[in-house]
């Protein structure tokens, strides 16, 4: 059966096609009467049209649709719960994620960002795959707008992001809880909130623990199997009994390393990875004890922090950086003969 289209409803209430649009959307700007207005939603009702919802959006100046921009997000498995997270929320609102993923390249970002205006999305969010600085965006609208797992360098707009510094505390804490003392953290070469927050975790518990801080025992390396590989040597020299890692690449190229020179975890090392990629920390042997990052729920906290936004004056004056907890996810790789 053909589609039943607003010319059909207007034809069959016999009024203009706009007197049927403005019946049908509530548009305030025009005053239809409502016998009017009621004998057009009747007929509508009775021939089974369906509104558009785009099209009812363009008509108020507004629509359901919530934009979402990210360079990667969409391609990389675990940050990809930062959509999932997203999408969830903003159905429960009643809402639709408009997604576009630019693939890191500018050109396309700027054109993304003006098609969000064009399609008057109720507000924007940018997000980007790690977490990091990034260059203010260009929205092409005074619309809200919000940036999830990372922030703009000139403080513009509110961003939600995961708390490097509790996340380094947790993963520390996992580990003198288990009666360590002496503990290795293995950190990244590449700058990032990363690699500065979790290491300010890491001292700060040890300095609550009373546990002198020894430079001797940070390294940093290539955040990745190779880099793990490569410091396990290091580690052993060190005297140290368990590693704190930067992420869980690192850490799975440890294992191997350990392992090579007849080594067990954690009999002979306990291990504590970051990120909670469930396709290496699960799957290791041992399974690895990790520190998760909130990917979903930066996602659903930055549906309801823009939807907020979009109900207040001056949506984007009230910038703030809101930082989100990192879960321990613990599993077998911290010795228990010390627990």
């Amino acid at each position: 059966m053909r589609k039943i289209t607003l010319h059909d409803v207007a034809k069959a209430a016999g009024v203009s096609v706009a007197t049927a649009s403005w019946s049908i959307n509530d548009n305030e700007k025009h005053r239809i009467p409502a016998s009017t207005r009621n004998r057009v939603r009747k007929i509508a009702h009775s021939l089974g049209y369906q509104p558009h919802a785009l099209g009812k959006g363009l008509v108020n100046g507004t629509s359901d649709l919530i934009g979402f921009v990210t360079d990667d997000v969409a391609t990389m498995p675990f940050a990809g719960q930062i959509i999932k997270g997203a999408r969830d929320e903003a159905w429960r609102s009643g809402k639709l994620l408009l997604i576009i993923d630019t693939g890191g390249k500018e050109s396309v970002e700027d054109k993304a960002l003006a098609m969000m205006a064009e399609q008057q999305v109720q507000g924007v969010i940018y997000s980007t795959w790690y977490h990091r600085p990034v260059e203010t965006p260009k929205f092409q609208s005074e619309k809200p707008a919000l940036l999830v797992n990372c922030f703009d360098k000139q403080g513009l707009y509110p961003a939600i992001v995961p708390d490097e510094v509790q996340g380094g505390r947790a993963a520390t804490e996992l580990l003198i809880k288990a009666g360590h003392r002496h503990i290795a953290f293995v950190n990244t070469t590449s700058p990032s909130p990363a690699q500065t927050g979790r290491l300010e975790g890491y001292k700060q518990v040890l300095e609550e623990a009373e546990i002198p801080f020894d430079s001797s025992l940070i390294t940093y390396v290539k955040p990745n199997q190779e880099g793990g590989f490569e410091v396990t040597g290091l580690l052993i020299d060190s005297g140290a009994t368990a590693v704190f890692c930067h992420n869980d690449r690192v850490a799975m190229g440890i294992y191997d390393g350990l392992r090579q020179r007849g080594l067990s975890i954690p009999g002979d090392m306990s291990v504590v990875g970051f990120d909670d990629q469930m396709v290496i920390s699960a799957h290791l042997h041992p399974a690895l004890t990790t520190v998760g990052l909130p990917h979903y729920d930066l996602g659903v906290l930055g549906i309801r922090k823009l939807l907020r936004i979009c109900h207040e004056k001056n949506a984007n004056k009230a910038v703030s950086i809101t930082r989100v907890k990192c879960p321990p996810i613990i599993r077998k790789s911290i010795s228990e003969l010390l627990i």
